[in-house]
This record gives structure tokens, C-alpha cells and sequence, in this order.
């Protein structure tokens, strides 16, 4: 289960310390692999504003905030496992970041598998999508 004490994105840190930092300023995050945690951190925190400016222009599902927001309270999460990355870097501008969430839906617990595909868009890491 998430401790209250530390950031929900597995870090050991404060969240204060951590995904929060992100939040306020996305232009901070260095790896394709801390944007994949602040967003899991926005998912156990229903941050809708920052899911969206997270996600890249180009595939920004703005029209599906509120459900994706709604969907997000309705649902208890756990934890987050990083499964494997490739590139993503801060030299790099493109990267992949493979993931489980796990999360209780009515008392069962669920996993999210995703390979997830990450570019800068202006310099800034931005999530894109699932990667092929």
C-alpha cells in the first residue's frame, strides 16, 4: 500500500520532496522515467491539470479529463512498478518507460501493464503513448 509518508510513486522520498516539485514546474523533470512517476503520482492524486499537460500535444485526450479524473478517484492505488526503460534520459529526446500500476477496484486488485512511449515536446518530456 501507498504510505502516507512518502510520494506514491515508490521513490522512498517525501512527496513533497518529489513528484510535487513536478508538479508545480513539469520543465524540471530530467528522465522520460520521473515524468512516468509524476503522472502515476497525478493518478493516485486525481490531478487532472497536470495528467493533461503531461500528455503531448499531439495525443492530449482534453475531451476525456473529467472521466479520466472521475475514473482516477473511484479507484484505491497501491503502488508503482518500473519494469524496464530505454533512452529517456536527459540527453535523449525520445524514450519508453515499461510499468505496473496496481490499484483495488471494489476490494480486487487490478494491474495496469503499459510500455509507454515519452518525447520532448519544447525541450520538455512529455508522455505520448503506448509504445509499439
Amino acid at each position: 500500500m501507498i504510505n502516507a509518508l512518502n510520494c506514491p510513486c515508490g521513490s522512498q522520498k517525501k512527496y513533497q520532496k518529489c513528484c510535487q516539485i513536478v508538479h508545480k514546474d513539469i520543465s524540471i523533470v530530467e528522465t522520460a522515467e520521473q515524468l512516468m512517476r509524476s503522472r502515476y503520482t497525478a493518478f493516485t492524486k486525481a490531478m487532472g491539470n497536470y495528467l493533461m499537460t503531461s500528455h503531448h500535444s499531439t495525443t492530449r485526450p482534453l475531451a476525456e479529463k473529467k472521466a479520466i479524473v472521475t475514473w482516477a478517484k473511484s479507484l484505491k492505488w497501491d503502488r508503482l512498478e518500473i519494469l524496464n526503460t530505454t533512452k529517456g534520459l536527459e540527453g535523449d529526446t525520445k524514450g519508453t518507460v515499461e510499468f505496473n500500476a496496481y490499484y483495488f477496484q471494489n476490494t480486487i486488485e487490478e494491474c495496469i501493464h503499459e510500455n509507454s512511449q515519452f518525447v520532448k515536446e519544447n525541450g520538455i518530456w512529455m508522455y505520448l503513448g503506448f509504445a509499439e
